[in-house]
């Protein structure tokens, strides 16, 4: 059947329409899945807030060479967990009493011979002296609790982050002092998360305080941050520090905890989560 003109134009510009239509619907609805949110913990009366993170790419050093990732948005915890949340799940708060002993130390974190916040503070307070296994197990178990797939950051992840909110120049002095908490003035503790100024994707503390488990493309860990008792130079956005024996030395077990850091108050977590 051969088509006039006209309905000919019409059924071109539908065909170009729908498409950008189709996008542009995509695109308000990850817009919209991308906002700030409060997330809680059924039963318990805390919350926490997570802050999206722009698509974008990162280079990061590689023993071939610089490597260049792309990285999907994502969300990332406003703040570092705090002991209000992980006291629940390290010590078994959301189990009934008489049943916390029977999940045992391969589920849940075993008591600590000494105070795990160091007699820094407690409520309001980053968690602290956790090891990476630790963060990835808080991580699946919170998962559970609320029903989103929280974990912690890839490194790729972590730098995309620290890049949007803080772009890619040195930060000056009088810029670090106003977000991170470092040894030039933390005097030798970590502080409530959220004291110091927002970055500009409305994080805190993603420098400085505690430092945060990231994964790492080899599969392993590495902690980024920078912490409380690292100098001001030191806490950058690319600084990254692997663990080693000295963080857990004066641990009497054999083996050693797979859940405490004994010599390492400076270690916390920082979640994430993909749409």
């Amino acid at each position: 059947m051969k088509l006039s003109r006209f309905t000919h134009r019409v059924l071109v510009a539908m065909t170009v329409a729908l498409p950008i239509r189709a996008a542009k619907a995509q695109v308000a609805v990850t817009a919209v899945r991308l906002q700030p949110y409060a997330d809680t913990i059924p039963g318990a009366l805390v919350a926490f807030t997570m802050v999206p993170v722009p698509a974008g790419s990162v280079t990061l050093p590689n023993a071939s060479g610089p490597q260049t990732v792309a990285v999907p948005a994502f969300w990332i915890a406003k703040t570092e967990i705090t002991w209000d949340i992980y006291d629940i799940f390290a010590f078994r708060l959301d189990v009934p009493r008489e049943e916390r002993p029977k999940l045992g130390v391969t589920v849940r974190p075993s008591r600590p011979y000494g105070a795990p916040d160091r007699g820094f503070g407690h409520a309001g307070y980053p968690a602290i002296g956790i090891t990476a296994a630790a963060a990835e197990a808080f991580a699946r178990w919170i998962s559970e609790k609320t029903g989103h797939t929280y974990r912690i950051a890839t490194e790729a992840e972590w730098a995309r982050a620290a890049e949007a909110a803080f772009g890619t120049a040195t930060l000056t002095p009088k810029r670090l002092n106003a977000v991170a908490w470092t040894a030039e003035n933390a005097e030798g503790q970590t502080h409530p998360v959220g004291e110091k100024a927002a970055d500009q994707i409305g994080a805190n503390d993603l420098l400085g305080n505690a430092g945060e488990w990231v994964t790492t493309a080899d599969s392993g860990y590495a902690l980024r941050g920078g912490s409380f008792r690292d100098a001001a130079t030191a806490v950058t956005l690319t600084a990254s520090v692997r663990q080693d024996p000295t963080w857990n030395q004066t641990d009497p077990q054999v083996p050693k905890s797979r859940w405490w850091l004994s010599d390492a108050a400076f270690p916390g977590i920082r979640l994430v989560r993909v749409p």
